[in-house]
């Protein structure tokens, strides 16, 4: 009777897991709702970007923090300043190198809680090869079926090589980037 009882309790532990996951899988990424930009400042001037290609793939459940996951890939060839002349320069190797490295990655290692809907996000971003450990403040709310993850995260553009050679001189272009990122989800557990 015993074991005939711990095998169900297992099998509804099991089963229970497998929702979990399973809701967890449904999480998606709404493109047309989702923004990921970036300023950076040329001759003390600031210079507006977006990326207009990206993906998240979001396992995150506001209850377990400690199995919750999160990465965003982002295609560096769609990189645009707004200019022509100037997009026609994002792809080259002094700048993103889009040939060989044609996507920028974040995968999460941990989550925490701050309370108010806010989280701290760790984790490793990958841009041109060089990879660095980064804090994300990331502000969640939350709209009928639609969660909505918002935050800036400052980088330097020199760790990650973005700016070579002449370009590397910060007189001219910063070392300071501000990456703001609005990502809606669906598929998110109520917060």
């Amino acid at each position: 009777m015993t074991l005939s009882l711990s095998f169900s309790r297992l099998a509804l532990g099991l089963a229970a897991t497998l929702l979990s996951t399973a809701a967890l899988a449904q999480q998606k990424l709404v493109p047309a709702q989702s923004a990921i930009q970036f300023t950076a400042r040329q001759m003390g001037v600031p210079l507006e970007g977006h990326f207009q290609k990206f993906d998240a793939q979001v396992a995150f459940d506001p209850a377990k923090l400690a199995s919750s996951k999160i990465a965003f890939t982002v295609d560096t060839g769609s990189a645009t300043l707004g200019s022509r002349e100037t997009d026609a320069e994002l792809p080259k190797a002094v700048w993103f190198n889009v040939p060989k490295f044609p996507q920028a990655t974040f995968e999460s290692s941990t989550i925490k809680a701050l309370g108010g809907g806010k989280f701290e996000v760790a984790g490793k971003l990958t841009i041109k090869g060089q990879a660095r450990d980064v804090l994300v403040p990331v502000a969640l709310t939350q709209a009928g079926a639609t969660t909505t993850a918002t935050g800036v995260l400052p980088i330097k553009r020199l760790a990650f090589k973005i700016g070579e050679n002449e370009w590397a001189d910060t007189s001219m272009v910063a070392d300071d980037v501000q990456v703001k990122f609005k990502l809606a989800l669906t598929g998110v557990g109520k917060l």
